[in-house]
């Protein structure tokens, strides 16, 4: 179930497929495995059928933020596979950034919204009609950056949509129990989705919880 999502409608069909996400995802983490990528990778999975119902509403001129899990958002957005392989094979897999696409994504937490926002003002005051969505993580969503961000967007009715995919943890760590147990509302205007994810935060072995 994705949460807010019916609040905006179909507007494109989309190359990819749940099938064609997963086998993107499997191709990197053979090259990974061979010791073909020079820097740090981080996976997506097991949130292949929501990413694909958010990419269906999103329209081509649309601006994409992201975080250090990119590789799905870049594949919805429309970024070329052939493209986004070889700069995950030059080690940029945690900082995937297309000017040309309109893609966007930082390593660092919460580091995105800001910017993210700032480029919905900057549609707002040059007239324009494409939408900003932003990318981020539960953890994420329970910061006083995102708090600030959105509470600013809502006030000046800002063109960027909040997405958050609440895989239940910090890394390693359960996101409840990191803040001594939460009690959350989650705003009319965040899509908001739950999903586990297949792979461990970093690189392609096991989860290991400390």
């Amino acid at each position: 179930m994705i949460k807010n999502l019916e609040q905006y409608p179909i507007i494109r069909d989309i190359e990819q497929t749940p099938t064609s996400l997963i086998e993107f995802e499997d191709l990197i983490v053979k090259h990974w495995e061979e010791g073909k990528i020079k820097g740090p990778v981080h996976l997506s999975g097991g949130n292949e059928e929501q990413l694909i119902e958010i990419g269906k509403r999103m329209k081509s001129t649309d601006w994409v933020f992201s975080t250090w899990r990119s590789h799905y958002h870049a594949l919805i957005k429309g970024i070329s596979p052939v493209w986004l392989e070889e700069e995950i094979l030059a080690g940029r897999s945690i900082t995937i950034v297309s000017e040309k696409d309109k893609f966007y994504a930082s390593a660092i937490v919460s580091s995105i919204i800001p910017i993210a926002v700032g480029a919905a003002m900057g549609i707002k005051q040059s007239g324009g009609d494409e939408k900003v969505w932003c990318f981020i993580g539960d953890m994420a969503f329970e910061t006083g950056q995102f708090y600030e961000m959105h509470k600013y967007t809502t006030n000046l009715d800002l063109p960027i949509i909040f997405v958050v995919e609440d895989n239940g943890v910090s890394t390693n760590t359960p996101t409840i129990e990191t803040w001594g147990g939460i009690k959350r509302e989650i705003p009319s205007n965040v899509i908001w989705y739950n999903y586990k994810n297949k792979w461990p935060h970093y690189g392609t072995g096991k989860w290991i919880m400390f």
